[in-house]
């Protein structure tokens, strides 16, 4: 298999060509101008930011793609999917707010925001999975199974489960639902916090399957012999008083975020931008930010999201560790950054996976622009 190609510019600007400008120039170098953008609704796949975490994108390099695209005739949104864990993103309602917070509106980005998995998190399509070996059916947020063309801009960062969070993770668990993220993070099936439960009883009306009843004190419980792990009793619950378990092996959750990235992308243009910088050690979705772990490298663009991957994975191995970071209070054991910052963790999981899923190739040539 030929080397697939990945495209890199460098942090360096000077009054006649700005960050904004590298940008377009590395897009355009990349090939984005080949997708037939006339008419076709384009989503773009964005994390936009827990309050708080100020890690995130700015706002200014998602407008450079949405003017390109609206340039060609495209119709361009940027989106995202509700989180599963307690914040400000949990519903499509505090997304947005979360969203406006963050300066990721129309004035600033030049388009609109959807919450691809709507107000609760239930608004998903079933989309089945060739080869998978653990889903065969993924939840993904509808509004991006809608689309006819798909882009990621992914800010590049360590991860607590997946030792890093690239550009597949952002396809894979950013675009599951609710219910597709439990899927992907939990074996099992939902549990009821009874301490925060309010009897409320609107999770045993979302649920079809007769699964939840209540004690003497109105407290619900799950029957897990009943229960098919849907995950609508986790959106419905206003008081997050209904939890995934958070029991999946990591290296199954990577294999999981592949597939899931299969089902996203198979049959349709994609195209991927990942930055690598403020390189974290933990994921945006926490409400704080440490110090990153490298210097800043650069940015990367590929119509092949492993190789994409592996290209920043590889350049950030490269880089020295930042005095004073987390990685830097770490026990050095390997020449990787991120099993040392994360040693329970493998990342190539997810790598292998993808390339046995036919999701892109592992060996590439970067070029410089």
């Amino acid at each position: 298999m030929a080397k697939s190609k990945v495209y890199f510019t460098n942090l360096r600007t000077n009054p006649r060509n700005t960050i904004l400008q590298k940008l377009e120039k590395l897009v355009k170098a990349a090939g984005i101008e080949t997708i037939d953008f006339e008419k076709k609704f384009t989503a773009i796949k964005i994390h936009l930011g827990e309050p708080g975490n100020i890690a995130y994108l700015r706002p200014n390099f998602s407008k450079v793609i949405v003017d390109l695209i609206k340039s060609q005739g495209g119709n361009v949104f940027l989106t995202d999917c509700n989180t599963l864990y307690v914040g400000r993103r949990k519903n499509g309602l505090e997304h947005l707010d979360s969203a406006y917070e963050n300066g990721y509106n129309p004035f600033a980005t030049g388009c609109h925001v959807i919450i691809a998995d709507g107000i609760k998190g239930t608004d998903e399509a079933l989309v089945p999975v060739e080869g998978g070996e653990y889903v065969k059916e993924a939840k993904i947020g509808r509004a991006i199974m809608d689309a006819d063309i798909f882009i990621t801009m992914t800010h590049f960062k360590g991860h607590e489960s997946t030792g890093f969070g690239g550009c597949l993770k952002n396809i894979g668990m950013g675009c599951g639902s609710r219910a597709g993220k439990m899927e992907m993070h939990s074996a099992g099936k939902p549990i009821v916090l009874k301490d925060k439960c309010k009897g409320c009883k609107v999770c045993s009306k979302n649920c079809a399957h007769g699964a939840i009843s209540f004690d003497e004190n109105k407290k619900a419980s799950i029957n897990h012999d009943k229960c098919v792990g849907c995950g609508r009793c986790i959106g419905s619950c206003n008081h997050d008083a209904v939890k995934p378990q958070n029991d999946e092996t990591n290296d199954i959750l990577n294999k999981k975020i592949a597939e899931y990235s299969k089902a996203v992308l198979h049959d349709r243009p994609n195209f991927h931008i990942s930055f690598v910088i403020d390189v974290s050690p933990y994921c945006d979705c926490h409400v704080e930010n440490d110090l990153p772990i490298i210097p800043d490298v650069g940015i990367f663009a590929s119509f092949d999201p492993v190789a994409i991957d592996m290209a920043c994975a590889d350049a950030c191995n490269k880089q020295p560790v930042m005095p004073g970071s987390y990685l830097a209070e770490k026990d050095h054991h390997t020449h990787d950054h991120f099993t040392n910052t994360h040693p329970e963790t493998n990342w190539e999981v997810c790598i292998d996976h993808a390339v046995k899923l036919g999701l892109g190739n592992k060996e590439y040539e970067l070029i410089e622009v």
